[in-house]
């Protein structure tokens, strides 16, 4: 698992790549990232399977704000990102979301 950021000059975002190796991915058919970027839906925002089994994608994401995300594996999965900034409890029992931090650039 990974987090790639690029700030770029020419818009106030940040390209954001979420990637999940194919161990991480434990051999999905599906993977989406479902966040505070995409109002916590679990079907808008589908990451692309590569042909390594490997699942990736690259959001735009707002600078100067904190955002709090996870996986969710074949529709029934929840699993954290190891490579996030940091992480929050995210209000169900002993859980927590993983949290990509974009700074001003």
């Amino acid at each position: 698992m990974s987090l790639k950021k690029q700030y770029l000059k020419s818009k106030p975002v940040c390209k954001v790549t979420f990637k999940l190796t194919k161990e991480d991915a434990l051999g999905a058919k599906n993977v989406n990232i479902v966040g505070e970027f995409n109002n916590w839906s679990t079907k808008e925002t589908p990451m692309t399977r590569q042909k390594n089994g490997a699942f990736s994608l690259t959001l735009e994401l707002e600078k100067n704000r904190d955002y709090q995300f996870r996986y969710l594996i074949d529709d029934q999965l929840w699993v954290n990102d190891p490579a996030a900034d940091k992480y929050v409890p995210s209000g169900y029992a002993g859980s927590d979301n993983s949290v990509v931090v974009i700074k001003k650039g």
